[in-house]
């Protein structure tokens, strides 16, 4: 009975307890309501207006020529067609400079990435002489513009005897300053006890990076890849400069071909753009929850 009682008296206690909680919870202000719907609001708005240069480029890479020279603004295509997709595979090498992005993205962030965990590990666990300002000088390269370096870079793919070769856009690109500070970041957040149960079984730095730290990274190296795959890919500047033959043109260079002397064929333009962008966009929606992970573990905000 004493057990019945207090079996009884307990629930009354919790179901006292619990009532409070959800009465605050079903129960919102209506200044919090009208907060949070403003917020709702702020964010459908922000995000229609940035999803609205996407639609038009869809749009216009769907539509037929009399509507995308038409002076009339014309939100959806009045029949949809293929014939700019058909135009830029018949008329000009679609096919071989998408081949051509792919095995440079490929290569560049498989180099990228390893150096940058290599570099990463190196700054946040291992102790050397010099350590913080070899860091410090690594993370002032960052603050020179791109175009700045483009001369040095020109003349040492063309002392390499590299120019006009993939690997003129490959090797430039096989490290990152901000790379490596997001990896240092990322793996000094580590607990250093693993490190040291692992040295105390015999592991050596390799073996603890392959088998400790390396499993523990799968967010930032989700991260890497994508900031590294949408850099490269979408990268004209420095291929345009390091390429000399359109066969190994890349989808960036390619759009300028599109462009005539008089005038552009913006359908094919924007459907060669919507080719260009659909693998950055599929990839990001299949590793967003990795992305932004990465970001958060890293201390980026």
């Amino acid at each position: 009975m004493a057990q019945s009682l207090n079996a009884h008296g307990t629930q009354a206690r919790n179901d006292d307890a619990a009532g409070p909680v959800v009465q605050r919870v079903r129960h919102v202000s209506p200044a919090a309501r009208a907060a949070n719907a403003a917020r709702l609001g702020t964010a459908v708005v922000v995000g229609l207006v940035m999803m609205f240069p996407l639609y038009w480029m869809i749009t216009l890479a769907f539509s037929p020529n009399v509507d995308v020279f038409s002076r009339e603004l014309n939100l959806w295509p009045s029949s949809w067609t293929l014939d700019n997709f058909r135009r830029i595979f018949t008329s000009f090498p679609t096919a071989l400079w998408f081949g051509n992005s792919v095995a440079i993205t490929s290569i560049v962030t498989l180099l990228t990435v390893t150096v940058n965990l290599l570099a990463g590990y190196a700054f946040a666990k291992l102790t050397f002489r010099g350590k913080g300002v070899i860091f410090l000088l690594v993370l002032s390269t960052m603050m020179i513009p791109v175009q700045v370096l483009m001369v040095a870079q020109f003349r040492l793919v063309t002392e390499l005897g590299i120019y006009g070769t993939f690997w003129a856009v490959i090797l430039p690109s096989a490290a990152s300053a901000f790379g490596i500070f997001l990896a240092r970041q990322f793996i000094i957040a580590i607990p250093d006890e693993l490190m040291e149960a692992a040295k105390m079984d015999g592991a050596g730095n390799v073996r603890i990076f392959l088998q400790i730290v390396l499993p523990l990274c799968k967010p930032l190296i989700a991260v890497l890849v994508l900031l590294t795959v949408m850099y490269q890919w979408n990268d004209f500047a420095w291929p345009l400069i390091a390429l000399k033959d359109s066969e190994l043109f890349t989808l960036p260079i390619g759009l300028i071909f599109l462009r005539g002397q008089y005038g552009a064929d913006y359908g094919a333009i924007m459907a060669l753009a919507l080719i260009s962008i659909l693998p950055i966009v599929l990839m990001f929606l299949m590793f967003q929850k990795y992305f932004v992970q990465g970001l958060a573990r890293s201390g980026i905000r």
